[in-house]
């Protein structure tokens, strides 16, 4: 995986408070990128970015939960990290059931939310290096022929080399060769492997 620049992306209405977010994160060496309203952000928004989001969930026009939302419908899988006052903690508790990884009430510890951005950015890290191996499984299975293609889905689903044969009428010899070059164009050995690799996309492929 290619290292990309991660930046904390701090979507917060309030200029004193986002002004001190911002300089925070900064001594701590983090990229900081500033928004005042989540439509800033929404309008900036790209599936390159890196990093994590920390969002206030009250701001005037459209609050986090409505950004969250608009950005799941985007399959966004930037780590996003709550702040909240007091009164909105059952808010940030339904917020997480949507996907974000955690919250924190105001006023917070400046070190209990570094700690926050820590875990978040070591997700993202994670996620993209996951979202690296299944774009390279897709580039393989696309280098499959038609025919080779058929026969994987057959293996994958169990058939026996002379089933295949019988129901493509071709004879052995053929399914064998094939069944190599599906091997190894996908690069493994392993047929659980390959049934792990292939399954492991499938939601990327359905999506398409």
């Amino acid at each position: 995986m290619t290292d990309i620049q991660q930046t904390v992306y701090v979507v917060e209405d309030d200029e004193a408070v986002r002004d001190s977010l911002e300089l925070l994160l900064k001594s701590d060496g983090k990229s900081v990128k500033p928004y005042e309203n989540a439509m800033a952000f929404l309008k900036d928004y790209s599936d390159q970015m890196a990093g994590c989001i920390v969002l206030d969930i009250r701001m005037p026009g459209m609050d986090g939960m409505e950004l969250q939302k608009k950005l799941n419908e985007k399959h966004s899988i930037l780590p996003i990290i709550f702040v909240t006052g007091h009164g909105d903690v059952p808010m940030a508790v339904d917020a997480m059931k949507e996907g974000a990884v955690d919250f924190i009430q105001k006023p917070y510890r400046e070190e209990a939310l570094l700690e926050k951005i820590e875990a978040a950015l070591a997700q993202d890290r994670e996620q993209r290096k996951s979202l690296d191996e299944k774009q390279e499984i897709i580039r393989r299975i696309k280098t499959l022929t038609p025919r080779e293609h058929e026969i994987m889905d057959r293996m994958i689903a169990g058939q026996a080399n002379k089933v295949i044969a019988i129901e493509l009428e071709i004879s052995q010899r053929t399914v064998e060769i094939h069944r190599s070059r599906v091997m190894h164009k996908m690069g493994t050995h392993s047929l659980a492997h390959l049934v792990r690799m292939v399954l492991s996309v499938k939601d990327l492929i359905d999506a398409r």
